[in-house]
């Protein structure tokens, strides 16, 4: 038997929801069933696109692990995120990539599937706080090596 989700947590899931559906599934292709968010729109935007969509991904992660989440499910979660930044960092492939995979999508996914065997421990607050640097190391990583490619194109180009 299902223990049941307090509600604050379903609240906090709720919103995760939202900020997810945001930036993967907010806006409908008229005439298909396929949608996409703003991360492949701000993704556009070299360097700062990508820094923004995945400093939000990684909060859903951080909000993910201090509901108690197993840490195998968060390494998965990062995974996502990881993929999603590395192909980030290729101009315009990048974003049609980010259209197709929905990183945020896949980690409410994981998030709803275990939530209910999350447990809130406090011996836990140091593996978050190392997920919490480990997840501004990558997305500020990504972004150098985005702002990179980005000035190497220009000086070849110009």
């Amino acid at each position: 038997m299902k223990t049941p989700v307090p509600p604050k947590q379903v609240a906090k899931v709720n919103k995760l929801r939202r900020i997810s559906r945001l930036l993967d599934n907010a806006i409908p292709i008229p005439g298909t069933k396929f949608r996409f968010g703003l991360d492949p729109i701000l993704g556009l935007l070299p360097g700062g696109g990508d820094t923004v969509t995945g400093g939000i991904s990684a909060y859903i992660v951080v909000e993910a692990a201090r509901m108690g989440l197993p840490r195998e499910v968060l390494y998965k979660m990062v995974g996502n995120i990881l993929l999603d930044s590395f192909a980030g960092t290729i101009p315009v492939l990048g974003d049609i990539f980010d259209v197709g995979w929905k990183s945020n999508v896949k980690n409410i996914e994981l998030l709803e599937k275990h939530l209910d065997i999350a447990e809130t421990s406090k011996s836990e607050r140091l593996f978050t706080v190392g997920l919490i640097l480990l997840l501004t190391l990558i997305v500020l990583g990504f972004a150098a090596i985005t702002v990179f490619t980005v000035s190497r194109l220009w000086n070849l180009l110009f």
